[in-house]
């Protein structure tokens, strides 16, 4: 490719000027947008959260139980993303149970009690479905 300078500038001769052809359509691009579009996030995500929340039950240290039944979830939708929140109802004096048993807590002499990671390695799995079936959805589209 041969330049010619005019003035500082710099200029290609339109004979060695570079060209793209292109053959075909975005159909295929637009039919996987349409699909993905499509995709009932909601129902897919009540699914998760309640799969969540039996997780959390079975895993939750059990005195009474009630700590362990009063997990639930809200799902929040946006226009640009999705959470699945989940929550333990169960409050004493201002203070989340599932929470103290989790992390630990002082006791009334001046104590500790340790907490115990109970939480994480419960929804490990229901992570690892959600991302699963997420990327099956995208890929099958």
């Amino acid at each position: 490719m041969h330049l010619e300078r005019r003035r500082g500038e710099q200029k290609v001769k339109a004979s060695e000027m570079v060209s793209i052809h292109h053959k075909g359509d975005f159909k295929k691009s637009i039919k996987f947008l349409n699909a993905i579009t499509n995709i009932p996030i909601k129902n897919i995500l009540e699914k998760y959260g309640s799969m969540g929340v039996s997780a959390l039950a079975a895993a939750t240290p059990v005195d009474t139980g009630k700590t362990a039944a009063s997990w639930t979830y809200e799902i929040e939708m946006n226009k640009d993303s999705y959470v699945i929140t989940w929550l333990n109802t169960n409050v004493v004096n201002h203070v989340n149970i599932a929470l103290i048993l989790q992390y630990g807590h002082a006791t009334k002499n001046g104590g500790w009690v340790s907490g115990r990671d109970y939480i994480n390695p419960a929804l490990q799995p229901v992570f690892d479905q959600i991302a699963a079936e997420a990327w099956r959805e995208v890929t099958n589209s």
